[in-house]
């Protein structure tokens, strides 16, 4: 049996879309590799997995974004590269970095798995000098990956942005799955609201993830308040952790439902009436499709492949990137439409059901890592 290191940034206990893609694909990977995990030591409960080792790095007393990155030991991640068969990234942070140049070093195969732009992800995620962010950010991503021997990107779009920005680096396209028994929709929207401990008599307008710069949250924060200056029947559920002060301003209002990190999202997306992504830059967005698949309407930017899965009144909405007024209009449009609401959530499953299934995620996943690439 192979012996695969996973690398990431981001992993369990924070409950973000890259820790719940590793710990919904490790536990798959278990009978085909024996895997090793480099990861930060974040705060919050761990159990690990079975027949999975978790080498975990003390965090730094400090926070880019709303990250607060490892410093890892280079002498474990050697070892851990010299026992490794395979090496597997997921982030460019401190550990996924460290972890790339010591597998180019050792000339293992190098496999990156790509849950985002990193030139446009680290330049919206910073208060200041996000011009010279946003360079540097590109320049350093492009140095990385093509250290990389293949690339897994979620979309064509982005293999193509990739190539065009000189990554060279082979690039196979995996296709974001979700879990359709995991992720489904309410048997009762009743019970759902009161499972999670929300007044059932409410519409739940609602976001699930990273609470940072670049998801604009507080757009849909906007977007929330002149709509309940108009109707009294509304709640706003944010699930997820991030930055303080927009913490801070959405816990301090009595109609915002803030639960931090959860390792049940699936509950409340169920007990959700629609949901909404305000994100200024993604590739997949995981948390879009899993709230489809729970048959939530959708009202999202046009972001990343977003727009390719994601069709006008059909099975979801957009609205233009920081646009409050016009997200607080299709919010409530689709509040005073019932039937509209019917048709999106319906067809939003469908969507998924048919063209995004996690079981195909996980086919194509293994295909690659057992790949010729993978022996070189």
């Amino acid at each position: 049996m192979k012996k695969l290191l996973i690398a990431s940034d981001n992993f369990l206990p924070r409950w973000d879309g890259i820790s719940r893609f590793l710990a919904d694909i490790i536990p798959e990977l278990q009978n085909d590799f024996e895997i090793t995990v480099l990861a930060p030591r974040f705060k919050g409960e761990f159990r690990g997995f079975d027949k999975t080792n978790i080498v975990r790095f003390k965090t730094l007393n400090l926070q880019v974004g709303d990250i607060t990155p490892a410093w890892p030991d280079k002498k474990q991640v050697k070892n851990a590269v010299s026992e490794a068969d395979i090496v597997w990234t997921q982030t460019l942070g401190p550990v996924g970095a460290i972890t790339v140049l010591e597998a180019k070093k050792q000339n293992k195969p190098v496999f990156a798995f790509i849950h985002s732009i990193e030139w446009e992800l680290f330049s919206k995620s910073v208060k200041s000098f996000r011009d010279i962010v946003y360079i540097f950010s590109k320049i350093y991503a492009r140095w990385l990956y093509n250290k990389c021997t293949v690339l897994m990107v979620p979309s064509l779009e982005i293999e193509e942005l990739f190539s065009y920005n000189g990554i060279k680096t082979e690039k196979k396209v995996v296709h974001m799955g979700i879990d359709i028994e995991k992720f489904k929709p309410a048997e009762d929207k009743v019970e759902a609201k009161k499972k999670v401990g929300i007044n059932p008599e409410n519409k739940i307008i609602g976001y699930t993830g990273r609470i940072a710069r670049e998801k604009d949250i507080m757009t849909l924060y906007r977007a929330f308040k002149k709509l309940k200056n108009e109707r009294k029947d509304i709640q706003l559920l944010v699930v997820g952790d991030g930055l303080k002060h927009y913490k801070k301003v959405l816990s301090e209002d009595k109609d915002v439902i803030l639960t931090g990190p959860v390792n049940n999202v699936h509950d409340y997306l169920q007990a959700m009436d629609i949901y909404v992504l305000t994100s200024l830059t993604e590739t997949s967005s995981l948390s879009t499709m899993e709230a489809m698949a729970c048959g939530i309407p959708v009202i999202t930017t046009k972001v990343g492949f977003v727009k390719r899965y994601v069709h006008e009144k059909e099975n979801g909405m957009f609205f233009p990137k920081k646009n409050d007024t016009v997200l607080s209009i299709k919010i409530n449009m689709l509040l005073n439409d019932k039937e509209l609401m019917e048709s999106l959530s319906k067809n939003a499953r469908k969507t998924i059901v048919e063209r995004y299934q996690w079981k195909s995620t996980v086919e194509r996943i293994k295909s690659i890592l057992s790949s010729p690439d993978a022996s070189q």
